[in-house]
């Protein structure tokens, strides 16, 4: 539809728009805050004034709408409603940063700067570049929450009015808000928001649904309100007769949760069994809010039988979003599931507001939220350097949308952790060194796999050891982005050593065949073995992945004059120094791709629909005719055949051979001098990438006789690994067999 409107009527519409801006909000203003936010107001319709919308409607519409989802919806204050109304001047208009600050100090200026930076996610750049910029948008986050908040809301209005825009936009725009940005407001305790972005975000990145689910809810709109209005009747006699104060809000569940339930359960709209939510606000009759709050679970359950498997108590332990409330789901008439929220008026702003209102109600003397925590966690994310952006984003992901469970350290303090954490993630929750040098855990006092699966009331002890260190098969089972960090840093130190004396290794043994070590040398080397970089080339040599033969093999051939001739005329253009100086500094050489928790190589065949490439994160699906394909895991495909088909998906990874662990079984026999087990394993500890998996060792009469089963990388490392033992005094026997 055509925008026409005259220039008067618009001049109207804006007045009109900035008094319901302030409106509610302007009792509770000072004079100085009245003030910032008209100036900030003067600015913007100055500097957007001669700026469209794809609509045809002034720009200063957008800025408006934002600071006004700020204010209400949020419940920001003044400077938070001046930003919002400048959001968009550094980015769009003649203004410079140095402009703002001067013009309103530096804290808006900041605020301003971050949403600045933020604002380019909108452009078309490819997805690395795009991560990069979200990091940046991380980093002011912990410095100023209001920064997110401003830009939530930014994207709620985007959102709201995207009607306008071409397809291919909406489509975008539309799945990096269900991506990142609604997960992000459910994290901050924006659920009002964190609903309208995930519903927006469905219609159009599935419109079809999207509108089929609409029209059922307006066909049903009839029946869903007389049986709310039979279900509230029966609760409020029972109210009433406590004399409570109160409102009760009955609605129809989210039609992206609808949608969610329906992938999820593989069922259609009429079986989604708990489409229904009352919420009952009280108003409490005592200082404490939580004793009504259990008195009116009472009441409602005696009216209703609740499903006790769907009890939520939020109200001892609230959600580190600082939420509070009872969640209940009981059968209500005609056997429908209902699902009943109980809130007193506080917990529902907090609720409603989020992060805002939390520290409204804030008391002075209150311990850290769970909220000031996550920021800080998610600074210690920020810093750590070495993810690329884009793996970075997918583990700040780790931590948004995760649900959460609770559970006990030895002395009894309270800890969350996200649903499936492991006793690992609780390790590295306590303390990086504690993660780090955890080699098991006692889990309600019986001993458990560092892969065991956390349940909420459990009591965790963490044992320890100095010698013990982090291996690569510890990221298949951790989920917390804190304990995946700091593995990941701490295998590429361990790798940094290895290289390191695999540098001195090759110095060494190029020195015994007359060869100077160079910058030349080193090139040729990681050339001839189909390599990337020099560090890659180091840590094979330090693991033993090239041995003595394959570097004589590599000095055979080039001392052959044609070779050399070859290889000095591809090389004429482009010295060795700038060759190395532009490669990467690591990289993985996906070399083998390998199946199941013990890393089998099978037979597979790459998956027309998705097309996986070496390093992509797949999974294997057992085919009836076709044996196993491989299909990445964001493929198309992949949620309906983990829905439809569990029992035959495979786990599966590509791996770096060179890197891969391998199982040997060491027979071990001799005479049993005192400490000789703590000798042998002392040696396999101190020999790194070397972990033990078992060992089962018998004395009888002075003789000892047992098995040891250890990861290793390659045979060269065991071998060495058995020389070292063979040296042990006592140790008379030392072989490789086949079983334990």
């Amino acid at each position: 539809m055509e925008y026409t409107v005259t220039v008067e009527e618009e001049n109207k519409e804006i007045a009109n728009r900035y008094k319901d801006l302030l409106k509610g909000t302007y009792e509770i203003l000072s004079k100085e805050d009245k003030e910032l936010i008209r100036k900030a107001f003067d600015l913007a319709v100055e500097a957007h004034s001669s700026q469209r919308r794809k609509t045809g409607e002034p720009y200063i519409y957008h800025p408006i709408a934002v600071a006004k989802i700020v204010a209400k919806e949020i419940g920001l204050g003044a400077v938070s409603i001046a930003c919002a109304l400048l959001h968009d001047v550094v980015e769009d208009t003649k203004y410079i940063i140095e402009d703002i600050e001067e013009m309103f100090g530096k804290t808006i200026a900041r605020i301003v700067l971050g949403l600045t930076k933020i604002s380019r996610l909108n452009k078309e750049q490819d997805a690395s570049i795009q991560a990069e910029n979200f990091r940046k948008m991380l980093l002011t986050l912990h410095d100023d929450v209001r920064v997110i908040l401003i830009k939530i809301a930014d994207r709620l209005h985007n959102m709201q009015t995207m009607d306008a825009m071409p397809p291919d936009k909406q489509l975008k725009i539309a799945s990096e808000t269900l991506y990142i940005y609604a997960p992000l407001a459910h994290r901050l305790g924006l659920y009002n928001i964190k609903t309208e972005l995930e519903d927006l975000g469905l219609k159009y990145t599935e419109p079809e649904v999207f509108e089929e689910i609409i029209d059922k809810i307006k066909e049903s709109k009839e029946d869903q309100k007389n049986y709310l209005e039979r279900f509230t009747n029966t609760i409020k006699s029972g109210l009433d007769k406590e004399n409570f104060s109160y409102e009760i809000k009955g609605r129809f569940k989210s039609i992206y949760s609808i949608r969610r339930k329906m992938r999820n359960q593989n069922v259609t709209f009429e079986e989604v069994y708990d489409k229904y939510a009352i919420r009952i606000i009280y108003y409490p009759s005592s200082n404490d809010d939580k004793f009504d709050a259990w008195k009116i679970y009472t009441i409602v359950t005696d009216y209703f039988k609740p499903n006790p498997a769907r009890l939520r108590d939020w109200i001892s332990q609230p959600k580190s979003t600082g939420y509070e409330a009872l969640h209940i789901t009981v059968v209500g008439p005609d056997a429908e599931w209902v699902e009943v929220q109980i809130r007193s008026e506080r917990m529902n702003e907090i609720a409603e507001k989020g992060y805002a209102a939390h520290f409204k109600y804030k008391q002075g003397d209150e311990k850290e939220s769970g909220l000031e925590n996550w920021l800080n966690k998610l600074k210690e994310t920020l810093e750590n350097q070495s993810l690329n952006a884009v793996d970075f984003v997918e583990d700040f992901k780790l931590n948004l949308y995760s649900k959460e469970i609770y559970v006990f350290t030895p002395k009894g303090e309270l800890k969350s952790l996200p649903k499936d954490a492991s006793a690992l993630d609780f390790a590295f929750s306590i303390h990086t060194d504690v993660g780090l040098k955890c080699r098991g855990a006692k889990v309600n006092g019986k001993l458990v796999p560092l892969s065991h699966t956390l349940k909420s009331g459990d009591q965790i002890e963490v044992i320890t050891s100095s010698t013990n260190k982090p291996n690569s098969r510890w990221l298949d089972f951790v989920i917390t982005a804190r304990a995946k960090t700091k593995i990941r840093a701490a295998l590429k130190d361990d790798e940094k050593q290895v290289a390191d004396e695999g540098k001195a290794v090759l110095m060494r043994k190029l020195r015994h065949l007359k060869i100077t070590f160079n910058d030349q040398v080193v090139n040729e080397l990681v050339t001839y073995f189909k390599l990337r970089t020099s560090f890659d080339l180091f840590y094979r040599l330090g693991n033993g992945a090239i041995d003595n033969s394959q570097l004589k093999a590599f000095v055979a051939q080039r001392n052959g004059a044609f070779v050399s001739f070859l290889k000095s005329k591809l090389r004429r253009n482009s010295t060795p120094k700038e060759i190395l100086e532009t490669a990467e500094e690591v990289t993985d050489k996906y070399d083998a791709l390998v199946f199941g928790k013990e890393e089998e190589k099978l037979d597979y065949k790459l998956s027309k629909c998705c097309n996986p490439i070496a390093g992509d994160k797949v999974f294997g699906f057992v085919t009836i005719n076709d044996g196993i394909k491989v299909h990445k895991k964001n493929c198309p495909n992949s949620i309906s055949l983990q829905s439809n088909y569990a029992y035959r998906i495979m786990l599966a990874k590509w791996i770096d051979s060179t890197k891969q662990d391998f199982k040997a079984i060491l027979h071990i026999a001799g005479i049993d001098n005192k400490g000789i087990v703590n000798n042998v394993t002392r040696i396999i500890s101190n020999n790194m990438g070397v972990f033990i998996n078992s060992i089962n060792i018998a004395a009888d009469e002075g003789f000892f006789d047992g098995k040891i089963s250890l990861s290793v990388k390659n045979s060269t490392q065991l071998n060495k690994l058995m020389k070292k033992i063979e040296k042990v005094e006592g140790v008379k026997k030392i072989v490789r067999v086949n079983s334990l």
